[in-house]
């Protein structure tokens, strides 16, 4: 029997190896759904567009392969679109799929339900790639382009949209099984120069980006190998495990971190943009490499940004790395673990009267759920746990205070982690702020029936630009909210419910999280808190 446009797209999503899709169906989109309970594609229901993105994104970031959106035309698209740039500024692949209008009635602006005039170039913006589907025989072809992205190259969002007629004709191609496509490779001549560099170094450094996560064993035998320190971006933490002696962590923007950067006599960036968010965080651009710089990455353009490369290797992360260790030759001793040492005893970061009221937030986190995804919003906790948080593997910390930096994305984050990894718990750190975002999508937790705590360091509104402000000699304005009752909305959505105000209760608080299939919304009372200690 011949398949209709959105039937084929179903099937070639399973053959692609998606599992998850979210969205909320709309009268645009019947066509998606009418077989979607036929197939193996996972169904889930956000309260709002924004989550679905969100949600895909922590999936995605937690698995490290793509989900599927299914949105409708017009206020779906501007609603998910916060979504998609925060995934396109972190490199997290996410496959969109839209309806638009019918053929006949693009770009006439008569006033039809959803109508936005030129939706594929607004959405073009926040996608690698924003493509409107006139031919249901295109459609294999459109995929093939996504998919090969995802697997070779710098992923993001890409968005497909398909006009109402075209989702409901006939498809005139059968399913085929996708290509296997593979990333780029280092150039042989590339890894040699790099060798020999690095081989007579005396101070090597290595900086390890988000395109390192795939890689975690490559990542760290090199960096042993190379007897290196290593600073790793906010999505890279984790990568070289537990209190690894030559890890360094988020810290590049800090003083003692940027003078051991300045000092290395050959810098070697895996993987990273060496951007603002994860280099610069203070905006003085004091981020500063005065040897010889060797850039690996994924993106031909990321390669000529932030900081000109020596040498530049255009390949993905995992290969590169793994030729590098066989061309260096044996390993030599360089004192990484005593260079490292010094600079964290320098760095001080549990003695920083800024980050002090979180050391034990982390330690009690680390001591109950050593295994656990940590999710964080823009907030002061996930600010300061940047720096702080020591993880055993990549793919475990991971948070919107980075790139586009777009409040409400923890919640539902953690809800697409914990969709992807069910054999990890799942803490979604967020503030009363940033939660007030997204306060429907506690629903969603509720109808998932997952374990996931939701942390929420309430201090009575937007505290980081409260505190901001006072630094600039700003008046407060618009930053003192009321947060709502919480416990009465964790009732109201069937969730438990716990108030804390020093790390004992909260560590009594997180060990009750695996007791029921229930979200448990943990109050913590950001003043008590801080009395306390």
């Amino acid at each position: 029997m011949s398949q209709t446009c959105a039937q084929q797209l179903l099937s070639l999503l399973e053959a692609y190896g998606v599992d998850t899709a979210f969205g909320i169906p709309g009268v645009h989109t019947v066509e998606l759904y009418r077989a979607l309970g036929q197939g193996r594609l996972q169904h889930v229901t956000p309260r709002h567009e924004q989550g679905a993105g969100f949600m895909a994104d922590g999936y995605a970031r937690a698995s490290g392969k793509p989900a599927a959106c299914f949105i409708i035309t017009g206020p779906g698209m501007t609603n998910i679109a916060t979504a998609m740039g925060q995934a396109l500024a972190d490199s997290v692949p996410m496959l969109v799929i839209s309806s638009v209008n019918r053929r006949d009635t693009l770009g006439r602006g008569q006033g039809r339900l959803h109508e936005m005039p030129h939706q594929s170039q607004t959405l073009a913006g926040v996608s690698l790639f924003s493509h409107t589907l006139l031919d249901p025989a295109a459609l294999p072809e459109v995929l093939s382009r996504a998919f090969a992205i995802f697997a070779s190259a710098r992923p993001g969002p890409v968005h497909i949209e398909i006009p109402l007629d075209v989702m409901a004709a006939p498809a005139p191609q059968a399913v085929t099984v996708p290509a296997r496509t593979f990333p780029p490779a280092p150039a042989p001549a590339a890894l040699e120069m790099a060798a020999e560099w690095l081989a007579s170094a005396q101070r090597p450094l290595l900086l390890l980006g988000g395109g390192t996560a795939a890689s975690p064993k490559a990542a760290r035998r090199l960096v042993e190998h190379l007897d290196a320190p290593a600073l790793t971006t906010i999505n890279a933490k984790g990568v070289l495990g537990l209190d690894h002696p030559l890890d360094l962590g988020a810290t590049a923007s800090l003083p003692a971190a940027r003078r051991l950067a300045s000092q290395a006599d050959v810098v070697v960036a895996i993987g990273t943009e060496l951007g603002e968010t994860d280099y610069d965080m203070y905006t003085d651009e004091g981020f500063r490499l005065d040897g010889r710089l060797i850039r690996i990455d994924i993106d031909p353009q990321q390669l000529g940004r932030n900081q000109a490369a020596d040498l530049a290797i255009l390949a993905e992360a995992g290969q590169a790395m793994n030729g590098l260790l066989e061309h260096l030759p044996a390993a030599t001793r360089r004192d990484g673990a005593a260079r490292t040492a010094a600079v964290r005893h320098e760095l001080a970061l549990a003695d920083d009267p800024e980050l002090a009221p979180y050391v034990p937030l982390y330690a009690t986190l680390r001591e109950v759920l050593p295994e656990a995804i940590v999710v964080g919003d823009s907030t002061g906790p996930v600010y300061a746990g940047n720096f702080l948080a020591s993880l055993p593997a990549p793919r475990r910390w991971f948070n919107a205070a980075t790139g586009f930096g777009t409040l409400g994305y923890g919640l539902p984050a953690a809800l697409g982690a914990a969709l992807a990894q069910p054999q990890h718990p799942v803490v979604a750190l967020v503030g009363d702020g940033g939660l007030q975002f997204v306060l429907g999508e506690l629903g969603t937790a509720r109808d998932l029936g997952r374990a996931v705590a939701v942390v929420i360091w309430n201090n009575d509104g937007y505290d980081e630009i409260r505190r901001y402000m006072s630094m600039s000699e700003v008046p407060h304005l618009g930053v003192d909210l009321a947060a709502p009752d919480f416990k009465a909305l964790a009732t109201s959505y069937a969730c438990r419910y716990r108030s804390v105000g020093d790390p004992s209760s909260l560590g009594q608080a997180l060990a009750e999280l695996g007791a029921d299939a229930s979200p448990l919304l943990i109050e913590v009372d950001a003043s008590a808190w801080v009395a306390a200690l």
